[in-house]
């Protein structure tokens, strides 16, 4: 996994250095358990990058089988409060060095805790709790994945 990392210095908004991307599976990555085939090709590039980590309650079964063959930590939830859990998860990484993205109601702390948040209101749409923190909001997971490698267009959206 990568140790990497990229600097982002975003005027009259923040610096920020990000190792991690955490990423929500279902309604981000994947839509009904299958991950979309523009994230298929991402994925490689993105792990060269930042440790990725894939945090999911995997509702359809199917994350293992989904990511097996990329460079990527899947983080299964176990707990009942999920939006707890995954707070906690980017506090563990270290808040400051993470980005997150997701769209769903359970997403919203945890863009919210880490240091950059983006949703997606993609096919599942998104909870407007989630939209509230978040720092930037995508329509498409492909999208959102591609602000990471042209950080440029992190800095033309975000500057102030």
């Amino acid at each position: 996994m990568s140790t990497n990392s990229i600097k982002i210095d975003i005027n009259n908004y923040k610096s920020m250095t990000i190792e991690h991307l955490v990423l929500d599976y279902n309604g981000t990555l994947a839509k009904d358990g299958i991950v979309k085939d523009g994230v298929k090709n991402l994925l490689p590039s993105l792990s060269k990058l930042f440790q990725v980590h894939v945090i999911t309650a995997d509702t359809f079964g199917s994350v293992h089988k989904q990511l097996d063959g990329f460079d990527v930590s899947v983080k299964v939830l176990k707990g009942e409060n999920h939006t707890v859990e995954k707070a906690e998860f980017i506090k563990t990484l270290g808040a400051a060095s993470c980005a997150a993205v997701g769209n769903g109601n359970n997403d919203m702390q945890m863009l919210k805790t880490a240091e950059l948040g983006i949703a997606i209101v993609a096919d599942e749409g998104c909870a407007t709790a989630t939209l509230l923190e978040s720092d930037l909001v995508c329509s498409s997971i492909e999208d959102a994945l591609e602000l990471f490698s042209n950080p440029k267009r992190l800095i033309a959206t975000l500057r102030k």
